[in-house]
């Protein structure tokens, strides 16, 4: 496996998953990845191509089209996919962990039978709607509100910071049907029900091609067979998923670390100056070694929790500290792999530069560090 020089004896089936992800990522992901990020453009095209290979439905039961395998191989998959282009990778963990994921967790047979299908096929793409412009880390400050009517539910207020928003044909939705942390409702919207529409989309530093926008609720209305779990029970489904989301999004740090290295090391290697390669230069050795320390080691603690969540022994502060670990490495790694590669690694002609963009999104996203930091201390302290 190229990139892998330690064996983290993931087992046969990560093993494979992780052949066929990197081989497909290399001849239909990378090839795109520029264009992706220069143009902002989210190719739907590659949905069905990466259903074809299982990747969708890793965690989802045989039964309802997946493969039944754990989070490992998932992290593993999100890896190679994020090492060709971090872009593709979050829609992709957006796609197939926070939505289907959720979805397999949450709903009920007949939901399953309903939306899993298209979903791990690629056919449709998958979002889930948490955050709104005044309701980040602070979830449960969400507005939008779900009025209960004859035979369903009426929504009305936005949400913000949606990952797929412009694509996504089905969406896990988290709404206010009550006060406080205990009136929350998980609701399953489609694009077309009537009064959904889709606001701005967001113009980023970085994770470009993975669309990122607001949705708008005005008089939505939503048949009660939507609802996903028990009524005003959201914000158990909502934290229920928080580990495995940050274990599996940690994944794409994994990959733009690798794909780092996968440029630096050719690079020392052939460009000269003082009549050798930059590569003999303690230096630069020392740098090279660095990068290769912080993706193995967050690789690592990445892999155990994952392993753990698969398990049933994952902690909260543990998936925190995994993501929390790979999410600075990674911006780290990125910084000096623009610098191994001097005044080219801060052009456009290298994707060092893209790399640091892309990296910086989970230092904020899915929770930001800080967040992370006072979960794992009040939890380890029992403060909380």
């Amino acid at each position: 496996m190229a990139g892998i020089g330690l064996d983290f004896a993931l087992g046969e089936m990560a093993d494979a998953i992780r052949d066929t992800t990197e081989r497909f990522a290399a001849d239909r992901i990378a090839p795109l990845a520029a264009k992706i990020d220069a143009d902002d453009w989210f190719p739907t095209e590659l949905w069905p191509e990466m259903g074809a290979l299982g990747l969708h439905g890793i965690t989802v039961e045989e039964e309802y089209g997946g493969l039944g395998l754990g989070y490992l191989e998932h992290v593993v998959a999100q890896e190679e996919v994020a090492r060709a282009s971090a872009s593709i990778g979050l829609s992709y963990g957006a796609h197939s962990n926070l939505c289907i994921n959720q979805i397999r967790r949450w709903a009920s047979p007949e939901q399953k039978a309903r939306y899993l299908p298209k979903l791990i096929s690629g056919e449709h793409v998958g979002s889930l709607a948490m955050s709104e412009a005044g309701a980040g880390s602070d979830v449960v400050s969400m507005k939008l509100k779900a009025d209960k009517v004859q035979g369903g539910y009426v929504l009305n207020g936005t949400k913000f910071w949606i990952t797929n928003a412009h694509h996504a044909d089905t969406l896990v939705v988290y709404a206010k049907t009550g006060e406080g942390s205990r009136g929350i409702t998980t609701f399953l919207i489609e694009k077309d029900m009537p009064g959904f529409s889709l606001g701005q989309k967001l113009d980023k530093m970085g994770m470009r091609g993975s669309p990122t926008g607001e949705l708008v609720f005005n008089d939505c209305e939503v048949p009660d067979e939507n609802v996903m779990g028990p009524v005003n029970g959201g914000v158990g489904v909502l934290m229920s998923g928080l580990d495995y989301e940050r274990t599996v999004l940690a994944g794409i740090q994994l990959g733009i670390m690798q794909a780092c290295l996968d440029v630096v090391l050719p690079y020392v290697r052939e460009r000269k100056q003082f009549g050798q390669a930059i590569g003999g230069f303690q230096l630069m050795q020392a740098k090279v070694a660095d990068m290769y320390v912080a993706l193995n080691s967050a690789r690592a603690y990445v892999y155990t929790v994952a392993k753990n969540c698969d398990s049933g022994k994952t902690t909260r502060f543990d998936a925190a500290g995994a993501i929390l670990l790979a999410s600075e490495n990674a911006v780290k790694v990125s910084l000096e792999a623009i610098q191994a590669l001097g005044g080219a690694g801060y052009t456009k002609d290298w994707p060092v530069e893209r790399f640091m963009r892309d990296a910086k999104l989970l230092d904020i996203g899915a929770g930001t560090n800080e967040i992370r930091r006072m979960l794992i201390g009040r939890e380890l302290i029992g403060a909380g």
